[in-house]
């Protein structure tokens, strides 16, 4: 009884504010009791079905679409194209409120044909760019970005170029572009104002995560821990300060315990970021050990444990898994328990690359001539 009130009080706190029933009956999985007197089908929701808060709420949403219908008729017998637009804009905002996304997308639809405004035209693709993050749409989202892109390089404004960045880039980190990601996480810290898609803490948040694994030393020191916007508000997100910090002055055990604080308490509750944290994890331990092996020819696995506050078991293990996968030039000497850094010719190195480019080159140039002869 208890946990069936907590969870209708809950119910009611989170989504009665905001009249979200079309989203409200999404998450209780149940058919549309206006149509069907059937039971929720998925009994094991994150939120029961309550009927009698779940009609309120449909109540509340008909009668707010009622007013916008009535609004939108006299619109069209006595006012202007301009303010038609105004009323269809907001209709389709209420929709995208409440959680319905057929009925929002249709709606956004209609008052993209109506906006004449290049800006307004760029709000109403970005919001639908909003509702593909909300409900983990990558077509949605690809579609309307392309689509803001294709309006901002006719002229769109300074602001709504600066957005378009952010929105670009939480983008890329969902796809695990973290490299295409960082340079337009940290233009957009000067600039920000996309408030409506997250707070500049978590603008922060990313552009330190993302910048920590692509950004050579010098460059993380420049961009990140000297950066007056990061550190204007990193003290106030949790565990990252240690985190940027410890991996840039080469405190591993540090940056370890740092690392699995990150992970629960940043990558994993992160809606864009948790499909990636294991894997995320993985390349920044990448990163460390290849850190700590630029600077010697050899160390031993009882030095690199300490130096990262593990045992040598799993140093080792670590180890032997990214070198048998190619991403550690070293080798491990299982008899004398020494790592042996193994750095490939930089003459041999840039010979392979002429010859990758030239290979590429002569193909485009046989391809050009077929197609001129």
């Amino acid at each position: 009884m208890l946990e069936k009130n907590c969870s209708k009080a809950f119910a009611k706190m989170t989504f009665f504010r905001k009249d979200m029933a079309p989203y409200y009956r999404a998450l209780t999985s149940v058919l549309d009791p206006s149509t069907s007197t059937s039971p929720p089908t998925n009994t094991t929701a994150p939120i029961p079905f309550d009927t009698d808060l779940y009609n309120e709420m449909v109540a509340i949403n008909k009668e707010a679409l009622d007013k916008f219908d009535k609004q939108l008729e006299e619109a069209e017998k006595t006012e202007g194209e301009s303010d038609i637009a105004d009323i269809l804009r907001n209709k389709a905002m209420y929709l995208v409120r409440i959680g319905d996304k057929e009925n929002a997308l249709a709606a956004i639809t209609v008052a993209l044909e109506k906006n004449p405004g290049l800006g307004s035209k760029i709000d109403l693709a970005l919001t639908l760019v909003r509702m593909g993050f909300f409900f983990g749409d990558q077509e949605l989202i690809k579609e309307n970005l392309a689509k803001a892109s294709e309006l901002a390089e006719k002229g769109g404004d300074w602001d709504r170029r600066n957005r378009l960045k952010v929105y670009q880039a939480l983008h890329l980190l969902s796809i695990r572009q973290f490299a295409r990601a960082t340079p337009l996480l940290l233009d957009s810290l000067s600039t920000f104002t996309a408030t409506e898609l997250l707070s500049y803490e978590r603008l922060v948040l990313y552009a330190v995560v993302a910048g920590t694994l692509t950004l050579s030393r010098v460059e993380m020191k420049k961009k990140i821990l000297q950066s007056p916007e990061v550190n204007s508000v990193i003290h106030e997100i949790k565990d990252l300060p240690d985190y940027a910090k410890s991996l840039y002055e080469c405190h591993y055990d540090k940056f370890y315990v740092a690392l699995a604080a990150l992970e629960q308490t940043h990558l994993l509750p992160s809606q864009t970021l948790r499909p990636h944290a294991r894997w995320y994890v993985r390349e920044i331990r990448i990163k460390a050990y290849a850190q700590l092996l630029e600077s010697y020819s050899s160390l031993t696995l009882k030095s690199m444990s300490v130096a990262f506050g593990v045992s040598e078991t799993f140093v080792d293990n670590d180890l032997s898994h990214f070198i048998s996968s190619g991403r550690l030039n070293c080798t491990i000497d299982q008899v004398s328990g020494i790592v042996e850094t193994t750095r490939p010719p930089t003459k041999s190195a840039q010979y392979e690359a002429v010859i990758k480019k030239g290979d590429v080159l002569l193909g485009s140039l046989q391809r050009l001539s077929k197609v001129l002869h």
